[in-house]
């Protein structure tokens, strides 16, 4: 009931990137049922007072607290009086074994971010790598968004992206930008062993990672409109991956 609890506090430092290196929040009943049932590595459960679970987390250390508390802790304007503290996948090495892999180049918004990852987990691609000045794929916007696609994709950030992807060209890969600048559509590559990158919303994919990239790609446009959302672009990539999986 008080906001000077240790375990409280910790939970509070949580809302703030620097905190989240280890460990991050999950809100709601759909969330924490699905951290259990993907087996997540989880820390705490926090319910609010009077908030009945139709679920059993007696296996799971958790803490009882006031409204008052848990109006602190959430972001949520309409909470369900129920989140959970996870530890992040441990999981921090590339794996140069799968045949996709998407890569963001300083995407900021968090609901594309959470629309990313979910898309990727549709379609079975288990990592997306991240350049530092991404958005924190672990805030709690991103994390909503990801209808709890989190947990089961890994989000590997890299301090030089262009370093990188060179590092995927000497293991097999070759790397696609997405461009306005190119005659060549999406729709002229195979995807197996390629990184896609997607880039900033504002200014797509910056210069020095267009220039390590083996090919430079655009989605053909039949309309007057110029550029797409980059969720939409990168469902669009990974789908045409999709597509050709299926083929074969």
């Amino acid at each position: 009931s008080s906001r000077d609890n240790e375990t409280v506090k910790e939970i509070i430092k949580l809302k703030d990137k620097k905190y989240r290196k280890e460990k991050f929040i999950v809100e709601g009943i759909k969330m924490l049922k699905e951290a259990i049932q993907e087996k997540a590595s989880i820390e705490l459960i926090a319910i609010r007072e009077n908030t009945i679970l139709d679920f059993d987390v007696s296996n799971y250390k958790t803490i009882e607290v006031s409204e008052k508390i848990f109006a602190e802790l959430t972001d949520v304007e309409t909470p369900q009086g129920v989140l959970a503290v996870i530890n992040k996948n441990s999981i921090k090495a590339i794996d140069f074994s799968t045949n996709y892999v998407i890569a963001l180049d300083g995407l900021q918004d968090p609901g594309n971010m959470g629309t990313i990852i979910r898309t990727a987990d549709s379609a079975n691609i288990k990592q997306i790598i991240v350049s530092k000045n991404t958005v924190d794929a672990y805030s709690p916007k991103v994390v909503r968004a990801t209808m709890g696609a989190i947990y089961r994709v890994n989000i590997i950030e890299v301090n030089d992206l262009v370093e990188t992807l060179k590092e995927f060209n000497e293991n097999g890969f070759e790397t696609v930008s997405t461009s306005l600048d190119t005659d060549k559509s999406i729709y002229d590559l195979n995807y197996n062993k390629k990184v896609v990158v997607i880039g900033n919303e504002a200014n797509g994919v910056t210069k020095p990672v267009q220039e390590v990239t083996n090919y430079k790609v655009k989605i053909p446009m039949l309309g007057k409109t110029e550029s797409l959302n980059a969720s939409v672009a990168a469902s669009i990539m990974i789908y045409e991956y999709v597509r050709q999986s299926l083929e074969k």
